[in-house]
């Protein structure tokens, strides 16, 4: 899995390329762990290079997810596609994760 970042205005965009699963899915952790400590405000994950996710994967959405709305900031989840989006349903965590469709519905819902 490897990990890019970039920037729209104030927004963070995590672009996840690869596989998230159990030998690299901290990564994605620590990765926004850092971001929360350097006091960033507004995350994107962009899982469009995304093709498979295991439990470890899943696991670290949600300790994501969840620290994010403990520390009330915003976040959004994009381009869920195939297996992972089936992976995803079949947990029920839909509606757990600030999924948007695509990368324009996800700033839009950054800047409101």
């Amino acid at each position: 899995m490897e990990l890019k970042i970039r920037k729209n205005a104030e927004i963070y965009i995590i672009d996840v390329l690869g596989e998230m699963d159990l030998y690299n899915s901290y990564k994605l952790k620590e990765l926004i762990m850092k971001m929360i400590e350097k006091k960033i405000e507004r995350f994107i994950i962009n899982l469009e290079d995304v093709e498979y996710i295991d439990s470890s994967g899943i696991g670290a959405l949600i300790y994501i997810t969840s620290t994010i709305k403990k520390v009330n900031l915003k976040l959004a989840i994009t381009n869920v596609h195939g297996s992972v989006k089936k992976v995803i349903e079949l947990t029920k965590l839909s509606g757990f994760f600030p999924i948007l469709q695509n990368m324009e519905e996800a700033i839009r819902a950054m800047e409101a």
